[in-house]
């Protein structure tokens, strides 16, 4: 079972992809990650450190916080 803030962070992860065009494994090779992992994230499957969502934030340009914004209404 995953939290609130990990499917904010699944939600906003997945729309940044999405955004790009890029499919998970093009994804996953442009942040340097595997391509499961990616899909777990995406899923809310994996529970990141704070650490971790300031490196991901940082790879895809965007503020920390971005990340873990809920999904608009």
């Amino acid at each position: 079972m995953s939290g609130e803030l990990q499917q904010n962070l699944a939600y906003n992860l997945r729309r940044s992809r999405e955004d790009r065009e890029l499919s998970q494994e093009a994804f996953a090779e442009l942040l340097g990650f595997h391509r499961t992992y990616v899909g777990a994230l995406e899923r809310g499957e994996r529970n990141l450190s704070l650490r971790s969502v300031e490196t991901l934030a940082g790879l895809l340009d965007r503020e920390p916080l971005d990340l873990l914004r809920p999904a608009p209404e």
